[in-house]
């Protein structure tokens, strides 16, 4: 065996160091996830050890903990814009927004409860943009729904685009404490956030 067999380049190696360190970052963001979910104000150290690696690991791909929370976030809502993307919602806006809550309510609310830890590690600024692309296609809906005559116009859309952003992370709070089953959470957003957009008789 030549001193060059032995001896492979350094260049031969960098493949499996580049898959090592992206399967490290899935493994980190993965527990992240289910941590922070967990426990918005969980520690570094903690995060870690749920991904299999050490805080020297962690820190090399994240070098704060606001870092990987910023990661954590984005890919959770990007994961919830996706599966928004996908939803139908052509037709009748009310059934459109029946589809919209049923297909993304979930994933939305897992987004939410990660933003809680974005509180405590994100300027609010950013916060409140990480809202932005879901919030944005919410509102289109609701404002098809006002030009249709189905959705109340008395009120701005914005208001009712929080409203219901706000009733995903009730029914997300009901489900976490066991006061409500996960498969009925869609049915009730929807039936509360229709009779909160119906028009006043």
């Amino acid at each position: 065996m030549t001193t060059h067999e032995a001896f492979p380049r350094p260049e031969s190696l960098r493949p499996r160091k580049r898959a090592d360190a992206e399967r490290n970052i899935e493994a980190i963001l993965d527990a992240a996830r289910i941590v922070l979910s967990r426990d918005p104000d969980a520690g570094v150290g903690e995060i870690a050890k749920a991904a299999g690696v050490g805080r020297v690991t962690l820190y090399g791909h994240f070098p704060t903990r606001a870092d990987l929370v910023t990661a954590v976030v984005q890919r959770a809502l990007a994961e919830a814009e996706q599966a928004v993307d996908r939803i139908d919602l052509a037709g009748d806006p009310r059934d459109a927004l029946h589809r919209l809550i049923a297909g993304s309510w979930s994933l939305t609310a897992d987004a939410g409860t990660l933003l809680a830890a974005a509180d405590r590690a994100l300027p609010a600024e950013d916060v409140r943009a990480a809202h932005d692309g879901l919030l944005a296609r919410a509102t289109a809906l609701i404002e098809r729904g006002r030009a249709e005559g189905v959705f109340r116009i008395d009120l701005p859309s914005s208001w009712l685009a929080a409203v219901l952003h706000s009733l995903v992370h009730c029914a997300a709070t009901e489900v976490a404490a066991g006061r409500l089953a996960a498969d009925d959470a869609a049915d009730h957003i929807a039936a509360t956030a229709l009779s909160s957009f119906t028009p006043p008789a």
